[in-house]
């Protein structure tokens, strides 16, 4: 465990993470890696390839504002390590209860503001207390971009932004999410390139979802919108 903490320590500082949040991501790391010791959280099994995921997360932070909401979280990426670098309070979106209860655990024990909803994107997105209530949302390893579209901008306010985390987007693709998104409320504003082939998406909502979408529980990802 410490020498994976020295390990994760060492790669962030190479990319240049500040001291204060280096310490804080680590600590994390270390979670996640001792817990997926126990059930299956993430398919980084190392401290190199989970600091992989760790910076990638933090490529977000220029896009988002509170209130914020993250779908589908899993181990908390990215949404743990914005909170952690940012100080900011986070909604966590998170069906499977193992999961989720770790989540939970991250929230208390790291000193993040925020809450877990343990429910299925589908239905939490119909729900009054969260539905159109968020500034900011991301997502991560969702799906195809449309139905991460169709599972985030429910939850986000007229004038908040979806941020979704690609690699390549094919042209039917992008002509895809552009389609869906109008359906959805929203436009797809512009396309961010990072290192190699990763892309952050920027999803503007313009208007009012509506109240159809999300469709039932497991369609949006059997049938994508305009696909």
């Amino acid at each position: 465990m410490h020498d994976e903490g020295a390990t994760l320590e060492a790669l962030l500082g190479r990319a240049d993470v500040d001291s204060r949040t280096r310490g804080a991501l680590s600590r994390y790391g270390n979670l996640v890696l001792a817990a997926n010791r126990r059930f299956n959280l993430t398919g980084a099994k190392s401290a190199g390839d989970l600091a992989e995921h760790l910076i990638d997360s933090l490529t977000v932070i220029p896009y988002l504002r509170e209130p914020y909401v993250d779908v589908g979280s899993g181990a908390g990426f990215p949404a743990i390590p914005v909170a952690l670098a940012t100080g900011m309070a986070v909604t966590l979106v998170e069906a499977t209860t193992k999961k989720a209860r770790f989540l939970e655990s991250l929230l208390e024990e790291l000193g993040i503001a925020g809450q877990v909803i343990v429910e299925r994107a589908e239905t939490a997105a119909h729900r009054p207390d969260l539905r159109e209530r968020y500034a900011a949302g991301t997502a991560r390893a969702l799906g195809p971009a449309p139905t991460v579209a169709e599972l985030v901008l429910p939850f986000l306010e007229t004038g908040g932004v979806a941020v979704l985390q690609r690699g390549t987007l094919a042209p039917d693709e992008t002509v895809a999410l552009e389609d869906a998104s109008l359906m959805l409320g929203g436009r797809l504003e512009t396309q961010v390139p990072l290192e190699g082939n990763r892309r952050i998406v920027l999803l503007r909502k313009s208007a009012p979802t509506p109240h159809r979408f999300p469709r039932r529980i497991g369609i949006p990802a059997k049938r994508p919108l305009c696909t």
